[in-house]
């Protein structure tokens, strides 16, 4: 349908249009909730959802709308793998513990673990030794002026013996003494046998202050929701994103009171 300019009779910008003010008992911006329910378990401080668009939400969005408060919903549109990748890094991106972080074995060199600290954009990569027990740190500074991208990464990290590192229990407190007092980014955090038990880093305690509405789950991770179809490869994408923790399934279909929908939600 063709609309001629002949029917447009008026134009209004923002200036021309404004709310009338009325009466309000409420005294304070401080005293309005925006709290809201995404779904049964997910609340969410401000009511915004970020659609399930390739064009409008991957990591990035939902990263950033969670820290504000709302919630992303990471489209389908890719390949399965890609998608559980986009839905793990908006879930490792900040959290209390990470409780499994990236980790290297120390034979491997300086050019493979640039590439993964570019690939998941972190600061440092935990290593460990072949019986999963913590090796060293190795982190972008110690790195990223480095030449000979052969050189194996035991050289070049920081040893266990000169890390600063606390048991598992420590309290977020305690950790964030710890980081302060040494001057230090980044916490590994040891069972009572050296395996790596997770990981605390300063970025994460700033973040918890800085965005204190983010829309995050009980592990201090922030909240993405994921979406599927209902044909084809649903199922499979289904579980192989519950495996990496997304908060919320979203089936993705243009008429949502079809028998395929109801279908798949039993399913």
């Amino acid at each position: 349908m063709r609309v001629s300019p002949q029917e447009f009779r008026t134009g209004l910008t923002y200036d021309d249009v404004l709310l009338v003010p009325k009466y309000s008992e409420i005294r304070s911006r401080k005293d309005v909730s925006t709290t809201t329910k995404f779904s049964r378990n997910i609340s969410m401080s401000i009511p915004v959802v970020s659609a399930n668009m390739d064009t409008v939400t991957e990591s990035s969005m939902a990263i950033a709308l969670a820290r504000l408060g709302g919630i992303g919903v990471i489209h389908r549109f890719l390949p399965v793998a890609d998608q559980v990748a986009e839905v793990s890094k908006v879930k490792r991106s900040e959290g209390i513990v990470i409780e499994d972080p990236i980790t290297l074995l120390p034979d491997r060199t300086v050019g493979e673990a640039l590439e993964v600290i570019r690939k998941h954009d972190i600061g440092g990569i935990v290593v460990l030794d072949a019986d999963r027990r913590v090796a060293g740190l190795v982190t972008r500074r110690d790195i990223h002026l480095e030449e000979d991208l052969s050189v194996k990464i035991s050289e070049v990290m920081t040893p266990l013996g000169n890390l600063i590192t606390a048991q598992k229990g420590v309290t977020m407190e305690q950790a964030k003494e710890l980081l302060r007092k040494n001057k230090i980014e980044k916490l590994p955090i040891l069972e009572k046998d050296g395996r790596l038990a997770g990981l605390i880093t300063s970025k994460d305690i700033v973040k918890r202050r800085q965005f204190p509405m983010a829309t995050k789950d009980a592990k201090g991770r922030l909240r993405v929701a994921a979406a599927i179809g209902v044909k084809g490869d649903y199922m499979h994408r289904a579980e192989k994103l519950l495996e990496v923790d997304v908060d919320a399934l979203v089936v993705d279909i243009a008429h949502g009171h079809s028998a395929n929908a109801i279908d798949t939600v039993k399913e």
